[in-house]
């Protein structure tokens, strides 16, 4: 792989690209939703003190061995601990990748229809309970298989551009827009009669509705907000140039995330007790909120229309790491074949997605450990894949790489004192390890309960 052609032209394409990899389903459709389950204020909380302490040194762990090797996920580990069962920690991230992209896909398939459709006038205007438009759509395998390839067909036409042709350009223009956009959905929801109550539930911590399982998802969702966990952010750092900062960018990246996440939650939660819906209504809040929101504007449908088309783009963007990963692993081995393999990942990706997207519809009375074939996906991605693989990275970079490159490369770039990459460092040693660990545990002794 050529990296020359294959890296970031400048920062900020670097740091909106990553955000992009993070803001995404992530940040404003799961967070809403596994809040209003999780009790609301005291889950946010618990979900924005993870991302500081554990999410953050891990993005920036990923970065060190991603730049540090200049080289994809898979070949990374490869170069630093050759010839040991270390490698399969960037394997883990390819199989965890496919599986998230399986479930991810279908939700940006229903995106893209209800894009579509508010495109020709037909969500606010259609005459529809937003609850029952959510359920005919998902509800009809047809109208979810089309969306789902719309979905894959668009991430495989960016990715088989390349790292500055497609992913940082498409980036650059629309992460700001998203941003603009999200603050009117704000500001709009806040002026609502009975907004405060939503804000109330959002911003005011209740520690009496936090169980171990709100925790659980709090780290689950931490680490699904970040893309840290599977490696896309070692693919990611591998095009980085050495003269910039891995910790001000990983700055950058979570501020930008936790910023997005609280947007989205004054967005959807003032709405939500304003039009009388249950904060725990699980993925389809989203859908359900949106458009009673925007039908209370004037030319509501048109603005609709265009924050759908930037809330599927910033979908996308996180989708095209998730590919990256895959389609980078392969182009290592076959330099000039990106386009081919990329569609071919495509097809693949098409495929595994078709069982979670008919789960609402023909495969719905099939279940796996009572749940559906999307929701058992999702589990198993954030709640157990995802914490597993960060505490194998956390072991990793402490215990198995140089401590001289990690230490150049933390500190190469910026102006940190040492100081910084000792707390840094003490945190990967004993705080993210031990934190994940008894999650892991808890999450086993669930599972055989």
């Amino acid at each position: 792989m050529n990296k020359n052609n294959n890296q970031w032209s400048t920062k900020l394409g670097f740091i909106l690209s990553s955000a992009g990899a993070a803001i995404g389903l992530g940040a404003i459709w799961k967070l809403p939703y596994v809040t209003g389950q999780s009790g609301g204020g005291a889950f946010f909380l618990l979900f924005v003190c993870f991302t500081i302490l554990i999410g953050l040194p891990m993005l920036i762990s990923e970065f060190i061995i991603g730049r540090g090797t200049n080289r994809e996920a898979v070949s990374a580990y490869k170069a630093l601990a050759p010839k040991s069962l270390w490698t399969w920690i960037g394997k883990l991230g390819v199989i965890g990748c496919f599986l998230l992209l399986s479930f991810y896909s279908v939700v940006g398939g229903w995106i893209s229809v209800y894009t579509g459709k508010a495109l020709l006038g037909n969500v606010i205007q259609s005459g529809h309970d937003p609850a029952e438009l959510f359920g005919m759509v998902t509800g009809n395998p047809w109208i979810t298989i089309v969306g789902l390839l719309f979905f894959t067909l668009f991430n495989v036409l960016v990715i088989s551009l390349g790292v500055q042709n497609g992913i940082e350009k498409a980036n650059k223009v629309m992460m700001p827009l998203l941003f603009i956009f999200f603050i009117i959905l704000v500001v709009r929801s806040l002026t609502l009669d009975g907004a405060m109550e939503g804000v109330k539930f959002f911003l005011s911590p209740d520690f009496s509705k936090i169980t171990g399982e709100s925790i659980l998802y709090a780290l689950g969702q931490s680490f699904f907000a970040l893309a840290v966990g599977f490696s896309c952010m070692v693919t990611y750092s591998s095009y980085l140039k050495k003269d910039e900062s891995l910790p001000y960018s990983a700055g950058s990246v979570v501020i930008m995330n936790i910023f997005v996440s609280l947007l989205a939650g004054l967005a959807i939660f003032p709405a939500v007790f304003a039009f009388d819906f249950k904060p725990e209504a699980g993925p389809p809040l989203l859908f359900m909120i949106l458009p009673a929101v925007f039908g209370k504007l004037p030319f509501g449908e048109l603005f609709f229309a265009i924050f759908l088309l930037l809330f599927l783009f910033a979908t996308l963007t996180s989708s095209f790491s998730l590919y990256e990963i895959i389609v980078a692993a392969l182009v290592e081995k076959w330099p000039n074949a990106r386009r081919k393999i990329a569609w071919s990942i495509g097809v693949i990706v098409f495929l595994a997605s078709i069982p979670a997207a008919l789960s609402s519809s023909s495969l719905s009375d099939m279940t796996i450990f009572g749940k559906s074939i999307f929701d058992a996906t999702d589990y198993l991605v954030s709640n157990i894949l995802l914490p597993l693989g960060n505490l194998l990275i956390a072991i990793f970079i402490i215990h198995k790489v140089d401590k001289n490159l990690v230490k150049n490369e933390f500190l190469q770039g910026s102006n940190l004192s040492g100081l910084y990459y000792k707390i840094w460092r003490l945190l990967m040693l004993i705080v993210v390890p031990i934190v994940i660990a008894v999650v892991l545990i808890y999450t086993a002794s669930q599972f055989n309960s």
